[in-house]
């Protein structure tokens, strides 16, 4: 989602922001915007477009100041402009503030401001943010804290707040509610951000805030209170992966790069769980707790959702529990049948999406057991939740994931296991299988990548169309709606995916001559009913590009295009089956010429509902 970054110190405001900004593309923007104090003043420069766009103009009419606040915007409230880019300032110019969220109730807010005289330059929710706190200022005395602190109360839905005053050049307030931010640590200046990576190249030493928690930051000093100003202590976090960590590595885009990785984010998520001799080290959940559950919701968004389909499966198979999966952003509005009997896993890759976020705390309220699966140390998701599984992937910068799907599979396979082993309803033999394929896994993952010449060939000949198809059966088809969807989301090709049973029911009626029809077979007992729905398509001209392995390939002559992966247990194969599908998306991207890394109208971080 936007993207912020503060500073405070003896450097240039301006150039410590548009670095960190930089650093923030990943996330997803249309503008962004700087406002810096240049003497007593606090100035705003703000640019449409790509955060070039805001440096050229930068370097005609510099910023010189060592205090300020910046942003990178993803419209929700009124379309991508310079009036509705962040940051956005009080009537008098007095506070600027950088937000991040959205804030529910700003018509109201609005309202009540415009009858006090406050006069609206922009279609955002967030201009009521300065206004209200220029009003709360004056209400008491010119006290910068408490004018906060009375404002935040008043804003209905989340916030990630950056804010500035022109009385107090040297001072940044931050705040936050349900909207990450972070503090960052150094000697003689410190920093706010909205994510680690855009001060990484600064400090390694942040604070990570909690809601409602309000950060006073100068060059010397950084204090923690309450919202009634009660002094709050807290660990400084010492962040561990290295700057190279977030940065391309040699590799044209961050998505090729963490393709690559997926062996060794597969490995990190391994080690310490699972030993080679086959016993589990599940330290995430106790057992005791396990024994109680008697079934399982799985509540994701996107990427995540379809990790927990291939979970939902697992968990099945190896615990017999039953398992539903469910879109974060329906499950509240469902009326779910959960109780203390439940467990509910949220899975999100940057432990702060809204949806999943509100999914968790609705479960706790009815006192449900919430196992979180995320990547991120420190996040949102992982602090509320009971129990908090680490994907240890690293740093995921493109926007389309990719190491974070094949991660969260591993830990769901993990879970599953622990949940057999504590259920012990099916013979230890058969988890023991599922055990030795996990361990070969970043073996079989460094194999799959051989894949990539073959594909990228194969990518030169399709990237001209419009629609794709995807299918499968059983497992191959929750692959095949990941597929789909990496496919859509940076070549913006129409794609759909299908359960290959279905294709009689209606979708073959988009079949016709030359259609691309992408085609996964994983599962040998379900090889021949998969053949038999790529003969309905082949027969009525469509161009089928089967991904298959050793066990079913040879059913699958008839295809136009093979490409073959490593073979695994069914239950496992998904692991293996969506690397080459994630190629296939970013060569047909590439080919089509698009910003892999940063599509269009989409965002790495989703934090609102």
């Amino acid at each position: 989602m936007c993207g912020i970054v503060g500073y405070v110190g003896k450097r240039s405001a301006a150039e410590i922001l548009l670095n960190g900004l930089e650093k923030l593309e990943y996330r997803g923007y249309d503008s962004a915007g700087i406002a810096v104090f240049t003497g007593s003043e606090i100035n705003v420069k703000k640019e449409k477009g790509r955060l070039v766009n805001l440096v050229d103009a930068l370097k005609e009419n510099p910023l010189d100041g060592n205090t300020g606040i910046g942003h990178t915007r993803w419209a929700t409230h009124g379309a991508p402009s310079v009036k509705n880019s962040h940051p956005h300032c009080s009537m008098t110019g007095k506070f600027a503030v950088v937000h991040n969220g959205i804030i529910e109730n700003f018509e109201e807010l609005r309202t009540n401001l415009k009858n006090k005289g406050y006069v609206f330059a922009s279609e955002t929710d967030t201009e009521v943010i300065p206004h209200l706190i220029d009003s709360c200022y004056k209400d008491n005395g010119g006290d910068f804290f408490k004018a906060v602190s009375q404002a935040i109360v008043q804003l209905e839905g989340s916030f990630a707040l950056g804010i500035l005053c022109q009385d107090e050049e040297d001072k940044i307030i931050a705040v936050r509610k349900d909207s990450p931010l972070i503090v960052g640590l150094g000697e003689g200046e410190n920093y706010i951000a909205s994510d680690i990576p855009a001060i990484l190249s600064e400090t390694r030493d942040v604070y990570l805030l909690s809601d409602l928690e309000i950060a006073v930051i100068t060059k010397d000093s950084v204090k923690l209170f309450d919202l009634e100003g009660n002094p709050v202590s807290k660990e400084v976090f010492k962040v561990t992966f290295s700057e190279n960590a977030a940065q391309k590595g040699g590799f044209e885009h961050f998505m090729l790069k963490e393709i690559h990785e997926q062996p060794e984010a597969a490995a990190n998520t391994l080690r310490g769980r699972l030993d080679s001799s086959l016993k589990l080290h599940f330290a995430e959940m106790d057992s005791a707790v396990m024994g109680k559950i008697k079934k399982i919701h799985i509540v994701a968004c996107g990427t995540a959702y379809h990790a927990g389909l291939v979970g939902k499966r697992a968990i099945e198979q190896l615990a017999k529990i039953p398992v539903s999966v469910e879109l974060a952003s329906e499950f509240r509005y469902n009326c779910p049948l959960i109780d203390e009997e439940t467990l509910v896993i949220v899975i999100s890759q940057s432990g702060e999406t809204a949806d999943t976020l509100a999914s968790m705390r609705m479960a706790k309220s009815l006192n449900v057991p919430v196992l979180a699966i995320t990547n991120v140390v420190g996040s949102t998701v992982s602090r509320e939740a009971d129990f908090v599984f680490y994907t240890y992937a690293g740093p995921e910068i493109s926007v389309a994931s990719t190491k974070a799907y094949t991660t969260q599979l591993v830990a769901l396979f993990l879970f599953a296991i622990f949940a057999a082993e504590s259920k012990k309803v099916v013979p230890q033999a058969e988890i023991d299988k599922v055990k030795t394929e996990l361990l070969n896994i970043p073996e079989k993952l460094s194999q799959t990548l051989a894949t990539e010449d073959a594909i990228k060939e194969l990518s030169k000949k399709v990237f001209k169309e419009q629609n794709m198809y995807y299918l499968g059966r059983g497992l191959d088809f929750s692959t095949a709606m990941e597929g789909s969807l990496k496919l859509k989301e940076i070549s913006y090709i129409h794609s759909e995916a299908f359960a290959g049973g279905e294709l009689k029911h209606g979708p073959i009626a988009l079949i016709e001559n030359n259609t691309v029809v992408v085609a996964i077979s994983s599962d040998g007992d379900l090889c021949a009913k998969m053949a038999s729905n790529i003969k309905e398509v082949l027969s009525r001209g469509a161009f089928v590009i089967a991904f298959v392995n050793d066990a079913t390939k040879a059913t699958h002559e008839d295809c136009n295009e093979q490409i073959v992966v490593p073979t695994l247990l069914p239950l496992i194969a998904p692991l293996a089956s969506i690397v080459p599908l994630q190629l296939f998306a970013y060569y047909v991207a590439k080919e089509r010429g698009y910003d892999i890394d940063k599509p269009r109208n989409l965002a790495k971080s989703v934090t609102v509902e």
